[in-house]
């Protein structure tokens, strides 16, 4: 063991020395250093190349999923954090826009921040309901369902009677789909009709431009022939938003009209036609027959068309919208509502009324004068903009 730990301090005292004092020796060094790998050198690469390959493999069997995986999980959070801000914006405008028709409820409700739950609460979230134009059989239809959760003591507080109510506006709302999921004709028609004044035309004018965003081709056809400043309004948003546009000379057959949009549509290949037509009181069986008429029109061109109707109230007459689509169902059978002016004069439980009345999807409803404004009806955030 001595003569073995001597020869170890000889080893060390040699290399201390050579790497103060000898290059001679530090220059032979690296030659034999060389030659060793280079009579190495064959066997290394091999190993190398070797090792090379087996860890190209190991990644591309072991890793490769879990990074693709990985940036397909990283691209859906994306998109979904783009989503939750859009929601988030669009909440905070909606919230805005219903604030009459929050404060008109809360002039007569104001029980959120009591903490007993009493009789007094329950008639007073009665008369908001009804002030806010839900409607009276609406109303009574939720009061009787919250009376009834109340008495079995499912809700005992005012927190619990607020998601009550939230639950029981949402059940009235049905799940709305987009209407451009549906795009499943080419071309796809949607008929727009209303009463004079609801805001047909620019409803029409604010589509096309967000159809035309989307990458959709779109034709319009100026079918309400009786009044010049319709066309010249559509014609506008035509070169606006780069639609194509069809019309007549002032006070020609507005079914003539929608026939050659139609025909126009197939000829260029357009992905949605959108018809405009004249306003007219639902009360007056003439004016309705002519719509009918432009309807009847449109399926000799194209059978199945129009694929959609869409009706436009204004949101501003209350209760009288309940009568307007009940009249224009039975003559048209309406496929959507488009709801304008819940822009802050407006009260919004109309949307309630409507939606509980009649099986009619609400596609959109108009809460500014904006394009951007005019919005994809989203249930649970109006109903959460009406009641917060």
């Amino acid at each position: 063991m001595k003569w073995h730990k001597n020869k170890q301090e000889k080893k060390k005292r040699r290399f201390f020395k050579r790497k103060k004092n000898d290059q001679q020796d530090s220059i032979q060094h690296n030659k034999i250093t060389d030659e060793s790998l280079v009579s190495n050198s064959d066997d290394t690469m091999e190993i190398s190349s070797e090792n090379q390959m087996m860890t190209d493999d190991h990644i591309n069997d072991k890793n490769s999923e879990p990074l693709i995986e990985a940036e397909n999980d990283f691209n859906e959070s994306d998109q979904n954090l783009t989503s939750r801000k859009t929601k988030k914006r669009v909440f905070k405008r909606l919230k805005e826009r219903l604030k009459k028709s929050r404060k008109t409820m809360g002039q007569k409700f104001d029980g959120w921040g009591k903490k007993r739950l009493d009789d007094e609460v329950i008639e007073s979230l009665e008369e908001s309901l009804i002030t806010a134009d839900v409607g009276v059989e609406t109303t009574m239809t939720i009061m009787d369902s919250l009376t009834d959760q109340v008495r079995k003591k499912q809700i005992t507080t005012t927190n619990d009677l607020k998601f009550s109510v939230l639950k029981e506006l949402l059940q009235r709302l049905p799940e709305n789909q987009t209407i451009e999921s549906q795009f499943i004709y080419h071309p796809h028609v949607i008929l727009v009709v209303g009463v004079n004044g609801v805001g047909k035309t620019t409803t029409i004018g604010k589509l096309s431009s967000q159809f035309i965003e989307q990458g959709k081709k779109v034709i319009i056809g100026a079918s309400d022939t009786f009044r010049a400043a319709a066309v010249e309004q559509l014609e506008l948003w035509a070169e606006k938003t780069g639609a194509d546009i069809v019309r007549h000379k002032e006070n020609a057959d507005p079914a003539a009209v929608a026939y050659d949009t139609v025909q126009a549509a197939i000829s260029r290949k357009s992905d949605i036609v959108l018809i405009d037509t004249a306003g007219r009181l639902h009360t007056k069986k003439n004016l309705m027959e002519e719509i009918r008429k432009i309807r009847r029109s449109i399926a000799k061109k194209l059978p199945d068309a129009p694929h959609d109707v869409f009706l436009v109230l204004d949101a501003t007459t209350g209760q009288n919208a309940i009568s307007q689509t009940r009249l224009f169902h039975d003559a048209l059978n309406i496929t959507g509502i488009v709801l304008t002016k819940l822009d802050g004069t407006a009260k919004g439980g109309i949307v309630i009324s409507i939606a509980s009345s009649f099986d009619i999807p609400i596609r959109y409803i108009g809460i500014g004068e904006k394009t951007e404004d005019l919005q994809k009806f989203d249930p649970e955030l109006f109903v959460h903009a009406l009641i917060e």
